[in-house]
């Protein structure tokens, strides 16, 4: 499943993105497919999917004009979903 996202998330990001699929510029440095796909690497697809999903939300509620920098966070830094 991991290596299908990273390949359709790859596929996104060369066929232009965001400013092609839907006529936006993102609002985050990296951008959402980046970060989605950096988080997918990094923690695994459930873990992964979830990040880029809630930074896409934060993103569509984002000023226009605001660029803002949040890289993916290291694997030690992020709380475990499972107790």
């Amino acid at each position: 499943m991991q290596r299908l996202l990273l390949w359709a998330i790859r596929c996104y990001r060369t066929t232009g993105g965001g400013q092609r699929w839907f006529g936006i510029d993102c609002n985050f440095e990296p951008t959402c497919s980046a970060y989605t796909y950096t988080a997918i690497s990094r923690f695994g697809a459930r873990k992964g999917v979830s990040m880029g999903w809630q930074r896409i939300r934060c993103c569509s509620q984002r000023d226009s004009f605001c660029k803002c920098i949040e890289p993916v966070p290291e694997a030690e830094h992020v709380k475990s979903t499972t107790g």
